[in-house]
């Protein structure tokens, strides 16, 4: 059993609609100690070409509840414009969620790896290893 006073946060996101890591989206962190409590923004990161944010901030001590926000719109508004160089597309453009937020709680002691699958049109998260 672990003897941290804290939860620890990681994520990635893999775009589904190409079956590849989705590189440079924004990703907040909030945390709060309790389910009345504010949210305490805590700062973010991007995700590299593998899709993972590794420096996302440490959480606070009594921190119960968790949210990370994910900028998805302007990763599919670049992969819209990056893809009508090519060949323009009659399709919708950009993404039906402009954002995506998760929010879940942690207990002290514990790691949580969220992963976000993501496509246009829709998204899906679990608790991962």
């Amino acid at each position: 059993m672990s003897t941290s006073t804290t939860a620890s946060v990681s994520t990635h996101i893999l775009d589904t609609s190409i079956g590849r890591p989705a590189e440079a989206v924004a990703v907040q962190l909030s945390a709060r100690p309790g389910p009345g409590a504010d949210w305490q923004a805590l700062g973010g990161s991007a995700t590299d070409a593998d899709g993972r944010c590794k420096d996302l901030p440490a959480l606070p001590e009594g921190t119960t509840h968790v949210r990370l926000d994910f900028a998805v719109e302007p990763y599919f508004e670049k992969k819209q414009a990056d893809a009508q160089q090519d060949a323009p597309a009659n399709r919708d453009s950009g993404a039906f969620f402009p954002e995506v937020a998760i929010t879940f709680a942690v207990k002290p002691g514990e790691h949580y790896h969220v992963p976000l699958l993501l496509n246009p049109f829709g998204y899906s998260v679990y608790r991962g290893s």
